[in-house]
């Protein structure tokens, strides 16, 4: 072997584990590869490689095939076995050349015919490095996704909840439709990820998407895809999410605010298998199963002409009612302790990391915005409170008052503009100034509560 003309100190190190029983090859790599920047541990034949192996991990072995005892793909084997994300690279004569193929079926990744250069070996090891640092980085995107997913299982021990995780069970390993129905911010979405995480399909993609928050004149687009030159700013070729989820999951929310025109062309594609994006005459297959989601009572939709009866029947296969939070006021306490721990590390040390006046504050509420309200009041208290536990002055004011109707507004003097702001205010104050649960509440679009809070300003800003 040759040494390499430069090196990079800014290359990854490795962790390697080098095993050959020629004696001068050992005595180089004990030299040259901590020039490499790397830190190796060189062993005479197989077994002493093994027992390395046994003892501590690895980012690399580079094996010699022909070795007395084990084999190098003996070696490959239990390092495989041990840590499958520690890669592999083979030293052969070019007599087994072969062998070293056969050796990339076992989980090389790749080999070098001796004598080699180390200008070779440094190259490929850093390729090795490249992998390995992807290989990181996606797994810790993966758990950062996690942590902001969370678990796809419904927390509380109520029996109301307890009924929704039967429910889920059984239909989950199922082909069938599901509708999930409930109030805003009850957690229709975790139930949809959990039947997709519980079927057959769980390994395969769940693409979500809300319906309400699609503009209208793009809905076909986004759901089905588009050909290039199809409408005015379809610049290039588009694809549905139809597409996207074949062979998964698609989650349709809040499906009851699709344009009744919509409503056909989906229908359509439900029962036939068939899409066809914008633009294209040809149609194809996909196999995508739907789960919906919807706050609004479809079959009174139905009635008032709103929603297509037939496309009721036919997304409403299997229905899930997922329960208001105020009707399992005794997962409170497991629930906010659950959100604290997504969003705070130090929580985890806490058995329970709210006091008990905390708790009962929580449980007093009457909970319009749900879990989704209840998260947001969990999240605020947090950045309120330097350290654990959760105290009654990190909560906000409006836990402590007792809650007020809408019987006792004073209509008298009040125009209806007066009482329309009087619900806006007291909206934002149960949600803590989210303004998306505000407008979800009040039955508005965001659009409309922010004209309505822009008009109040300008109002006072003149006055």
């Amino acid at each position: 072997m040759k040494q390499p003309n430069s090196k990079r100190p800014d290359k990854p190190k490795l962790k390697i584990l080098f095993a050959d029983d020629e004696v001068h090859l050992q005595d180089l790599i004990r030299v040259e590869l901590p020039r490499m920047g790397h830190e190796v541990t060189v062993c005479p034949d197989g077994l002493t490689a093994v027992a390395a192996l046994e003892r501590n991990s690895y980012d690399c072995v580079l094996v010699d095939l022909d070795m007395p005892g084990l084999s190098g793909i003996d070696v490959i084997a239990k390092a495989k076995e041990l840590s499958p994300t520690t890669e592999a690279i083979v030293l052969t004569g070019k007599g087994s050349v072969d062998s070293a193929i056969a050796a990339l079926r076992f989980g090389a990744f790749d080999y070098l015919l001796k004598p080699c250069k180390l200008a070779e070996l440094d190259a490929l090891l850093l390729r090795v490095s490249e992998k390995l640092q992807l290989t990181r980085k996606c797994r810790a995107l993966e758990l950062r996704l996690d942590k902001l997913e969370g678990r796809s299982e419904m927390i509380g021990a109520h029996p109301s909840v307890q009924k929704v995780k039967s429910l889920i069970e059984k239909v989950a390993p199922t082909s069938s439709t599901v509708l999930i129905v409930g109030e805003t911010g009850t957690g229709k979405e975790l139930v949809a990820r959990a039947v997709h995480a519980q079927s057959t399909r769980g390994e395969k993609s769940f693409v979500a998407v809300n319906c309400a928050a699609l503009p209208e004149q793009l809905i076909e687009s986004e759901l089905f895809g588009h050909r290039k030159g199809s409408f005015t700013g379809a610049d290039e070729n588009r694809t549905g999410l139809f597409e996207v989820a074949d062979g998964g999951t698609l989650f349709l929310d809040e499906i009851a605010e699709l344009p009744k025109a919509m409503q056909s062309k989906l229908l359509r594609v439900l029962e036939s298998g068939e899409v066809r994006r914008v633009g294209d005459n040809q149609a194809f297959q996909v196999d995508v199963r739907i789960v919906a989601a919807t706050h609004r009572n479809l079959a009174q939709m139905v009635h008032d002409e709103l929603f297509r009866e037939d496309l009721m029947y036919r997304i409403n296969t299997f229905e899930i009612a997922v329960p208001a939070l105020r009707e399992r006021i005794s997962d409170i306490a497991e629930l906010a302790t659950h959100l604290l721990r997504r969003i705070r590390v130090d929580a985890a040390a806490y058995p329970q990391p709210f006091v008990h006046t905390s708790l009962q504050l929580l449980s007093a509420h009457h909970w319009p915005g749900n879990i989704r309200e209840l998260a947001n009041v969990v999240e605020r208290a947090s950045i309120l409170c330097d350290h654990l536990p959760i105290l009654p002055e990190h909560l906000p004011a409006f836990l402590a008052a007792p809650a007020r109707s809408s019987v006792e507004f004073d209509f008298s003097g009040k125009s209806l503009r007066d009482l329309e702001w009087l619900a806006i205010q007291a909206s934002l104050d149960r949600h803590v100034g989210n303004k998306q649960a505000t407008a979800e509440e009040l039955g508005i679009s965001l659009k409309t509560l922010y004209n309505r809070l822009n008009e109040v300003a300008e109002t006072r800003k003149a006055a």
